[in-house]
């Protein structure tokens, strides 16, 4: 019993965790907003890009031996995931870019180390150092980056 009782609080740590979370919210927010853009194309997009005359792309097909190839459907899918691609370019990807790049402009770039601890004396010696100078003890010297 010990057992699966750990299981289960191992499940629920793993369900209950951050990221799974932000996952589960991410994918309803993205079918939510694929069910928005779909409409926004076939709603307005598409008649305003249409063939006069033919206001729904989803309507175009061609036959061959009796079956129905509905390439117009295709038009639409494809009008709809460029816009999505789009959306999320420049809505979220860089806005995000920005905001991280001005943030690395903020961080200081970190200093070179130029010395190392003695291993027998724990005195801070140059990286290239082979003698300690306090202990005198032999030590490997870093080479240079």
């Amino acid at each position: 019993m010990a057992e699966k009782k750990g299981i289960l609080s191992q499940f629920k740590q793993f369900l209950l965790r951050g990221n799974v979370v932000d996952l589960a919210v991410a994918v309803v927010i993205g079918t939510a907003f694929g069910a928005v853009v779909k409409a926004l194309v076939s709603d307005i997009l598409t008649p305003l890009i249409g063939i006069p005359g033919k206001a729904d792309f989803s309507t175009f097909k061609f036959t061959i031996h009796g079956s129905h190839f509905l390439y117009g459907d295709l038009i639409n899918n494809v009008i709809s995931f460029l816009s999505v691609a789009a959306a999320v370019f420049f809505f979220v990807v860089k806005p995000i870019n920005a905001l991280t790049s001005r943030l690395k402009r903020g961080t200081p770039e970190p200093v070179a180390k130029k010395t190392k601890d003695c291993p027998y004396c724990l005195t801070a010696i140059p990286l290239e150092a082979t003698k300690c100078s306090a202990c005198t003890s032999t030590v490997d010297p870093v080479p240079a980056t």
